[in-house]
């Protein structure tokens, strides 16, 4: 059986909610990798990237990367661009499966049209921008993932039962 589950993806995919509710029906924690940074750091995701750009903020999730290497019976929700650094997919896949969770852009939209927390899209045309950005990121997302779930048209509930099914872990 798997020591953690890893998500990954795009941002609004649901790997919060997913990763919560997965953690509760295994009984095991749920963190999150960006939370986790914030903490750390002493300040949010916008203020690193702002204040020490997205190189630095990429070197944070290395080492939160490194830090997780030590827990056990955890779900990880990962920020979005997390596996985009080869090495840290590595690293990530030591730590349990990961389990790519996509969605369609005009779902991820309407999911994350009210946050003011997502720095990448903080443009004119967020729409644009999630498919220009998930443009450059699926092969990536699909390359390093041990298995995938469309939350599009699902529940969470469903998400997390169907994540269970495909890692065969039906006995949670």
């Amino acid at each position: 059986m798997a020591k953690n589950i890893i998500l990954i993806g795009f941002m609004g995919t649901g790997k919060t909610a997913v990763g919560k509710h997965l953690a509760q029906l295994l009984g095991w924690n749920f963190i999150d990798t960006d939370i986790l940074i914030e903490k750390l750091e002493g300040k949010s995701i916008t203020r690193i990237f702002r204040e020490n750009g997205e190189p630095y903020f990429r070197d944070l999730e290395t080492k939160v990367i490194d830090i997780l290497s030590d827990y056990h019976y955890f779900v990880v929700g990962c920020g979005g661009g997390m596996v985009l650094k080869p090495a840290n997919a590595e690293k990530l896949k030591k730590i349990g499966p990961l389990v790519l969770l996509s969605a369609r852009p005009e779902v991820i939209l309407e999911r994350i049209k009210e946050e003011k927390n997502r720095p990448l899209l903080q443009v004119d045309n967020p729409f644009q921008r999630i498919n220009e950005l998930l443009t450059l990121r699926n092969t990536t997302y699909h390359e390093v993932a041990d298995t995938e779930v469309d939350t599009s048209d699902i529940s969470v509930d469903e998400v997390g039962r169907e994540i269970l099914k495909k890692l065969e872990m039906n006995d949670a």
